[in-house]
């Protein structure tokens, strides 16, 4: 089974408002609203692509149970730990002359519900995969990815993930079996700027030395690197198409990625290549990735 952790997941309200003006009335030309977090979009591209998963994390109030039930929709399940205190987060990212993001609070998360996402992730197998990803809310303590990498070291199951910076650092010692950064974030790491996969790889090498088994380095426009854990480097021009909305995309990658290595035991190449067609194929799309998109991608990179 692959489990996805979202911890502060949400729902997106996505509007659209011509000539947007402040202190008056503005009428959307455009809404929809859709379960957000960074672990439920790899939950909902695992599904697109033929999956199954479980989405945890927390979740707290009417807007939770909407989360859940969105979820249900993409085919995904979860089993969210409920909060008492406070609502699951609503985002309102608009469009208009600029674009402007207002995200909640999310939940008043406490100890106790800490512990039984322990407790969940402690019953995992061997054989599970566990992706943790995004950003920790101010309820949570800012060790939560050490910790869950400490309690489910011992299962020997594998671990993705997709952080930043000191969250990202702090659990290479626990060996986890896919990061993905992108070249952004890894030059801000190290304190340099990386905008060649040239550049990129020497710092891939430098994660590797530090714990982590796989590193995915994606670099939007200029493709993306793999440096797998039997030291053979990878690279990738990005597929030829449109951007029409970037959000998602990393997450799809890392989606396809895992995808592509359960369906080719392991076969980091055909993994990667596949990891990279899903992001674009999010990329180029106003929804994430469907299996047919990502198929008739890989097709155009071969040979």
């Amino acid at each position: 089974m692959i489990y996805t952790v979202t911890f502060n997941p949400s729902l997106d309200y996505i509007i659209q408002v011509k000539d947007f003006k402040t202190g008056q009335i503005n009428k959307t030309t455009y809404e929809k609203i859709l379960p957000g977090g960074k672990g439920i979009n790899v939950a909902i591209v695992l599904s697109n692509l033929g999956h199954s998963s479980t989405a945890l994390g927390f979740m707290a109030g009417f807007t939770g149970k909407e989360i859940e039930h969105r979820l249900k929709e993409f085919g995904c399940s979860s089993s969210f730990i409920q909060v008492k205190e406070g609502l699951s987060r609503i985002n309102v990212k608009m469009k208009s002359n600029e674009e402007t993001e207002i995200n909640g609070q999310g939940p008043n998360i406490q100890k106790e519900n800490i512990e039984e996402l322990f407790t969940q992730l402690e019953a995992m197998k061997k054989e599970d995969i566990l992706v943790i990803s995004g950003s920790i809310p101010g309820t949570l303590p800012d060790t939560m990815y050490e910790q869950i990498l400490q309690r489910v070291q011992h299962i020997g199951c594998k671990v993705v993930v997709d952080a930043t910076n000191t969250l990202l650092m702090k659990v290479l010692p626990y060996h986890p079996f896919l990061i993905k950064p992108n070249n952004i974030e890894l030059g801000e790491i190290f304190g340099v700027e990386l905008n060649t996969q040239e550049e990129v790889l020497p710092y891939a090498h430098k994660l590797q030395e530090l714990g982590a088994r796989n590193i995915l380095v994606s670099m939007a426009g200029k493709g993306a690197v793999l440096l797998d854990e039997n030291g053979k480097e990878h690279r990738s021009l990005a597929p030829k198409g449109t951007v029409i909305n970037s959000v998602g995309a990393g997450d799809s990658m890392v989606a396809g990625f895992i995808s592509g290595c359960i369906e080719s035991d392991y076969d980091y190449s055909h993994a990667f290549i596949k990891g990279v067609c899903s992001g674009s194929a999010s990329a180029f799309s106003e929804n994430l990735c469907t299996k047919e998109e990502v198929l008739a991608l890989m097709e155009t990179m071969k040979g």
